[in-house]
């Protein structure tokens, strides 16, 4: 599942207007315009030319913008200030919390951050887990959570990103 398909699923589920979504991408410290939200929201066309070759790279057409794990994280980031607020930071901490590591995988951090902006506990998660048809055991669920150098850390597949942000959706519209 790709970056810009997360956010289109995330701001339907939690129904997000494109004003909220510059404004959230502006607490996560990346300066968007509405036009430029709009771009992130298209879904890409998949193009053929001529010679019958595909164009992986979309960055030249102007109506799709790639939505890159450092920009999905600074939305998730976003997002936790939009809905609980900024929260000052205790002596010797930094303002803002640290980049992730690059090999994290994305749907890990979106389970993590999405648990913080929406305040759901475990058995919140599992349940929206059980309204998408999908079981997720609290062993799985805190293996998803963890961090990733920890003995009992899993990797979030895009099945279970996907069916979340679904039961999201099913709870929130």
């Amino acid at each position: 599942m790709e970056n810009n398909d997360i956010l289109i699923r995330l701001r339907y589920a939690l129904d997000i207007k494109n004003t909220d979504m510059v404004e959230i991408f502006k607490l996560g410290g990346i300066d968007v315009t509405k036009d430029d939200v709009l771009k992130i929201l298209t879904k890409p066309n998949d193009s053929y030319d001529d010679e019958d070759y595909y164009y992986d790279d979309l960055t030249e057409d102007e109506e799709y913008i790639k939505c890159t794990n450092s920009m999905l994280e600074s939305f998730l980031n976003g997002i936790i200030t939009f809905k609980r607020g900024k929260q000052e930071p205790k002596p010797g901490q930094p303002d803002s919390p640290p980049p992730a590591k690059s090999k994290e995988s994305v749907n890990n951090l979106l389970l993590k951050k999405l648990k913080i902006a929406l305040a759901l506990t475990s058995e919140d998660m599992l349940d929206i887990f059980e309204k998408a048809g999908i079981t997720v055991t609290k062993g799985e669920l805190s293996a998803f959570l963890r961090k990733e150098g920890h003995k009992n850390y899993k990797q979030c597949l895009d099945k279970y990103a996907r069916n979340f942000l679904k039961g999201l959706a099913i709870v929130y519209r």
